[in-house]
């Protein structure tokens, strides 16, 4: 079935808002990590079970998606609809958040991981749905920038998430200590959860579809249609998502035990550098995002650098607010240029930016290791830059063709979300090995940048096999 020419703003809009609640929980996690720590007394690869029990959610989800669908002998979303599968995946959210309250009463570690665990058990559900329908909402040829787009607005709840959470355990700059209150995270998850039920009506309410139109690969071999898991181009994107959200999440959640043991930053001052990393996503992704807006390149070239540094002023602007001082950050800005002409470069191409981007973080995290102080900060945070946009490459790429089968790939997809629990705690005990430590621990998010260069040089030649070539949609587009 063919798509429309341009991109459904007026269902797109609504479902952006379940992106944002995905980056708060998710960004937030990297400050309950060290608070955890200290407060039940964990080691570095113990406090890495808060990634484990969030992310490994996913994929547990994703089990009973397929196996549900298994037994009805038929797709579950396609059965129950678009947006019945957001709203029911929100509400189970929302019961996660429930678990907060008694955990923080009782001081319980597991209770808290529970909580954590439903929570992403329902953005499960919400990420199956949410990637290929803000796909689907416009012409492929700009399904990975709306995606990013999508993406961006996640990092608008990651930059905040971590300083909400940080105020709410420390409070504000001029009083904060370094004492940890268990207690003081139950008020933000619950009101949390009352957010997730309001979206949730809201979804009900909107235009959004509940049956999107979904393209196809010409191929020759009919068994190929018969699972999603026969395509090549999904498989190989299925370990790409794990190593991806690997090495998104573990540079994050192992930056705080870095900043503090090595560089000997309090917990309480590390939320605004957490904060800058998330918002270097979300500042790769608004800049990846310009094509999802205008088809005029001159346009595009001007978005291009007006997009990442108006996102920048958020992070500036949220930080400011929070009274953390700016003056560490404004340097910052000359990083961002490498993002820009990085995505010049790729030219709205998912596999050529995906490659490009790739061989920019091994970059990122080689600067990181071998040099020290804030230098080795800054080209930390700044794989955030170059993991904006990787997320909606490999989507696009894996469920690239699949047809009626985009929901259960996109399943399979969202299964191994949980390399963000699995790569994090590997970190974390690389980092307990005496002659590596936490800074060179880093080696291991190298190794998923190299699997991810793979992928995009091997997944091209794939897809044009079966018809479908991203540099002839894109350029026809302009």
């Amino acid at each position: 079935m063919e798509q429309n020419s341009q991109t459904k703003w007026g269902q797109f809009i609504p479902l952006v808002t379940v992106f944002f609640f995905w980056g708060f929980v998710a960004a937030s996690n990297d400050i309950l990590i060290p608070v955890f720590k200290k407060a039940f007394d964990l080691s570095q690869s113990e406090s890495q079970l808060v990634s484990i029990a969030f992310y490994v959610a996913y994929t547990v989800g994703s089990l009973i998606y397929v196996g549900i669908s298994g037994l009805m002998k038929k797709d579950l979303i396609n059965t129950i609809g678009y947006k019945n599968s957001l709203a029911l995946g929100l509400t189970i959210s929302a019961v996660g958040t429930l678990l907060f309250y008694p955990a923080a009463n009782i001081g319980s570690f597991p209770l808290m991981l529970s909580g954590l665990f439903i929570v992403a058990l329902g953005f499960s559900l919400q990420q199956t749905v949410a990637n290929p329908l803000a796909i689907a909402l416009g012409p492929i040829k700009t399904g990975s920038q709306r995606l990013t787009l999508a993406g961006g607005i996640n990092n608008l709840g990651t930059t905040i998430g971590p300083l909400i959470v940080s105020f709410a355990i420390f409070g504000s700059i001029s009083s904060a200590t370094n004492d940890v209150s268990i207690e003081s995270v139950k008020i933000p998850y619950l009101c949390l959860g009352a957010a997730f039920l309001a979206v949730a009506l809201f979804l009900k309410l909107s235009p959004l579809p509940d049956k999107p139109a979904l393209v196809e690969a010409k191929l020759d071999d009919a068994s190929v249609k018969g699972s999603a898991l026969k395509y090549p181009q999904l498989l190989l994107g299925m370990i790409g998502i794990f190593v991806y959200v690997g090495v998104e999440v573990s540079t994050a959640s192992n930056l705080p035990a870095y900043m503090e043991k090595d560089l000997g930053f309090a917990i309480k001052d590390i939320a605004p550098y957490i904060s800058l990393y998330w918002a270097s996503m979300m500042i790769g992704r608004w800049t990846g995002a310009v094509e999802a807006f205008t088809d005029n390149v001159s346009t595009q070239k001007i978005l291009r650098f007006i997009a990442p540094y108006l996102a920048f002023a958020i992070f500036l602007g949220v930080n400011a607010a929070f009274g953390h001082d700016l003056q560490p950050f404004y340097v910052y800005a000359l990083i961002i240029l490498v993002l820009i002409i990085a995505d010049f470069i790729s030219k709205g191409n998912p596999a050529r930016m995906l490659l490009i981007f790739s061989g920019i973080g091994i970059l990122a995290l080689l600067i990181g290791m071998f040099t020290t102080g804030m230098v080795s900060v800054y080209a930390f945070t700044s794989v955030g830059l170059f993991c904006s946009t990787l997320w909606p490459c490999i989507f696009t790429l894996a469920v690239s063709g699949l047809g009626k089968h985009t929901s259960q790939g996109s399943s399979y997809l969202i299964m191994m979300i949980m390399g963000g629990g699995i790569v994090s705690w590997l970190q974390g005990y690389v980092s307990q090995i005496p002659a590596i430590g936490i800074q060179y621990s880093y080696i291991v998010g190298i190794l998923c940048f190299a699997y991810l260069a793979f992928y995009a040089w091997k997944v091209s030649g794939i897809l044009k096999a079966q018809g479908i070539n991203f540099d002839e949609k894109i350029s026809g587009g302009h």
